[in-house]
């Protein structure tokens, strides 16, 4: 295996190990892991768009508190990975199943790796749908929880109609590389101060984001493509028409949601067999990197889901059974 770079110290997790792997269509990912002896199993994390490894380092050192190992991907098109456009600061893929050859190569690294097994899925935001599409296909889990899926886009409604007219005409018309309307090309946490941001109410944690790309700033990837815009709305409706998998599950969201369509996941956690969807109040999109209080919270009841391998009922044992 070729080691590829990992910064420890803007990860806050000096554990972390990263890897270069080519997918079978040829695109190199980066995988990173945080491994430790005698864990009780892995947390596979999906991150979401403009996101990377070091990004999870935080909730890595979580989880091996607690006995979990680790593993974390860039997905093709942004963080380390090979980006595939020309202009590498716009968010793209060439169509939204190719993630699910990016997922597979995930849990294919971790058992070369000998990463312990059983394996849980974390997904964040559109690592949300990949990972959604990827339990409804039989990915090799055996929890899953998410944080803020992306199963579906915040827009006015208004708006919707031209986000897909729009999207579906750049195509023929031979613009959609370009940039979404209403997205810039400059890295959202460098360009957004702290009053104003969508992400998190934590500003160590905002401050922690924007110290990830100035570190290295080829992490940075601005807004996404009319394409991948409308592979995005495409695929959103479809797992929208699918039914949930018979799998345990937890659901993450913030109550100051604003970027993914909140409508879209209560309708699917209410339909879903073993799931329980957790309302974070006062957190925003990035759950999992909000305040202490709210972090510790959303963590403990991963773990919670993994040992008991049932969702969490409304008595709220997660922070007094397993606090961090």
């Amino acid at each position: 295996m070729e080691q590829a770079p990992y910064n420890g110290r803007t990860a806050r997790n000096p554990a972390g190990v990263a890897h270069w792997v080519t997918t079978p269509d040829g695109v190199r990912l980066r995988i990173g892991h945080w491994p430790m002896d005698e864990a009780r199993g892995t947390v596979l994390i999906f991150p979401g768009r403009t996101e990377y490894v070091e990004k999870y380092g935080p909730a890595a050192a979580d989880f091996a508190a607690r006995g979990y190992a680790s593993l974390a991907i860039d997905w093709r098109g942004q963080g380390l990975a090979d980006r595939l456009q020309d202009n590498p600061v716009v968010g793209h893929v060439g169509q939204f199943a190719d993630y699910q050859i990016d997922a597979r190569s995930a849990v294919d690294h971790a058992r070369a790796l000998g990463l312990p097994e059983p394996f849980h899925l974390l997904a964040h935001s559109m690592g949300g749908a990949i990972g959604l599409r990827s339990v409804m296909e039989g990915y090799p889990v055996e929890t899953a929880s998410f944080s803020a899926p992306m199963w579906g886009i915040s827009m006015a409604t208004p708006l919707r109609p031209l986000a897909w007219g729009l999207s579906s005409l750049s195509r023929p018309l031979g613009f959609s590389h370009i940039v979404a309307p209403g997205q810039e090309a400059e890295t959202y946490v460098l360009r957004e101060g702290f009053a104003g941001n969508t992400l998190t109410t934590d500003p160590e944690m905002f401050a922690l984001l924007q110290e990830q790309v100035q570190a290295d700033p080829a992490l940075g990837l601005g807004g996404p493509s009319l394409h991948w815009l409308h592979e995005a709305l495409t695929e959103t409706r479809t797992l929208s028409r699918r039914r949930a998998p018979d799998l345990p599950c937890l659901c993450f969201l913030g109550s100051d949601e604003q970027i993914v369509d909140t409508a879209r996941i209560r309708d699917r956690m209410a339909s879903w067999p073993r799931g329980e969807l957790v309302v974070l109040e006062g957190g925003k999109h990035e759950v999992i990197l909000e305040k202490p209080a709210l972090r510790r919270s959303s963590i403990s009841d991963v773990l919670a889901l993994t040992l008991l391998r049932d969702p969490p009922d409304a008595s709220g044992y997660t922070v007094t059974l397993w606090p961090l």
